[in-house]
C-alpha cells in the first residue's frame, strides 16, 4: 500500500537532523491553497497526525513535524534546548527552507502553545489555527499529572503489556477506549529497540527543562493569543480535560469571541483530532481558508 506520505528532513539552526512528513495534496486542483503545518505535544510524535493528516490532505497539502527528540529527529546533545522557544526556531527553519510564508497551525498542547508563541513573533504568517486542548494558562493540576510519567524511561516486553500500562496512566483521559484503541496508542508513542522490548519514541531529557517551575508553559500568553485576532480559530478541548479548563476556554472566547470551539466528550487531555466532531470542526474551519 503507497504511503500518504514522504518522509523528509531539515537542519535545525543548531545543527540537528529533523524529520518532518509531508503529505502532498491529493486533488490536482490544490497547489495553491495554503498549506496546513501540524505540531504535536510533549512526549508525542508525528504518528498522532495520521488520520487527521490523510483526511485534510485530500485537499491541501499537509505537513508533520517531528520536534527535537522525537521520533525520527535527532536528539539534542542540551537537554535545555527542550523548550518552546528552541522549538519554535526549528519550525521557522523549517518553513523557510520549504519557502512558505503562510500556513494553517495545528497545535496539540506544546504544539499549540508553539502556534501563539509563533502569533506574537509573526501572526501575519498565520492563515488560520486549531488549538487542541491548550490556552494561554495551563491549570497547574495536569502538568503535575505529565510530570509523573514523563521522562520516566519504562519498556515492556510486549504490545499488550505496553498498551495496558498506558491504560494504567492515562485511562481517565480515554475512558471509552478498549484494548485495542490502547495497542494504536502504544504504537502511536512507542516503538521496538533493538533489545526487542517496546519503549516511549523520545528522549527521556526532555523531562529535565519540564520539571522547572518555569519550564512547563512560557508566562502569560494572553497577547500572544490575541495574536491571532482576525483570522479563522479552532478551540478544541476535551471535555474530561485536565490542562485547559472551562474557565479558560470561556475566556479564551471572551476575547476572540469569533472564535469557533468544540468539546470533544468522554475525552481528557488530549483529543485525536480525528473524532467526528473535531473532524466537522477542522473541515469548517479551512474551509474559510484558501
Amino acid at each position: 500500500m503507497t504511503k500518504a506520505y514522504v518522509d523528509r528532513f531539515w537542519d535545525s539552526p543548531d545543527g540537528l537532523k529533523l524529520h518532518f512528513r509531508d503529505y502532498p495534496a491529493r486533488d490536482g486542483n490544490a497547489a495553491g491553497k495554503i498549506p496546513v503545518l501540524c505540531m504535536h505535544g510533549l512526549t508525542r510524535n508525528a504518528r498522532d497526525f495520521a488520520a487527521l493528516a490523510e483526511h485534510v490532505s485530500a485537499t491541501r497539502r499537509v505537513i508533520v513535524t517531528e520536534m527535537r527528540g522525537r521520533g525520527e529527529s535527532e536528539y539534542a546533545k542540551d537537554s535545555a534546548t527542550y523548550n518552546p522557544v528552541t522549538y519554535v526556531g526549528d519550525v521557522l527553519a523549517l518553513l523557510a527552507q520549504e519557502e512558505i510564508e503562510t500556513f494553517v497551525a495545528v497545535g496539540t498542547s506544546l504544539g499549540g502553545l508553539m502556534t501563539m508563541l509563533m502569533a506574537a513573533m509573526d501572526a501575519s504568517k498565520i492563515a488560520g489555527a486549531v488549538l487542541n486542548d491548550i490556552g494561554p494558562v495551563v491549570d497547574p493540576g495536569g502538568i503535575d499529572r505529565i510530570r509523573e510519567y514523563v521522562g520516566q524511561g519504562r519498556s515492556y516486553p510486549s504490545w499488550m503489556h505496553a498498551a495496558r500500562a498506558l491504560q494504567d496512566v492515562h485511562g481517565s483521559s480515554h475512558p471509552k477506549f478498549g484494548i485495542d484503541e490502547w495497542l494504536d496508542m502504544a504504537k502511536r508513542g512507542m516503538v521496538v529497540q533493538q533489545n526487542g522490548r517496546i519503549a516511549y519514541d523520545y528522549d527521556m531529557t526532555i523531562a529535565e527543562p519540564f520539571q522547572d517551575d518555569d519550564g512547563a508553559a512560557p508566562p502569560d500568553l494572553w497577547p500572544a493569543l490575541e495574536a491571532l485576532a482576525g483570522r479563522p480559530l479552532l478551540f478544541v478541548r476535551g471535555a474530561l480535560s485536565d490542562l485547559l479548563t472551562v474557565e479558560t476556554l470561556a475566556e479564551m472566547q471572551r476575547r476572540l469571541p469569533d472564535a469557533q470551539a468544540v468539546t470533544i466528550p468522554d475525552v481528557g487531555h488530549a483529543p485525536l483530532l480525528e473524532e467526528a466532531p473535531a473532524l466537522a470542526a477542522i473541515d469548517a474551519l479551512l474551509a474559510q481558508i484558501p
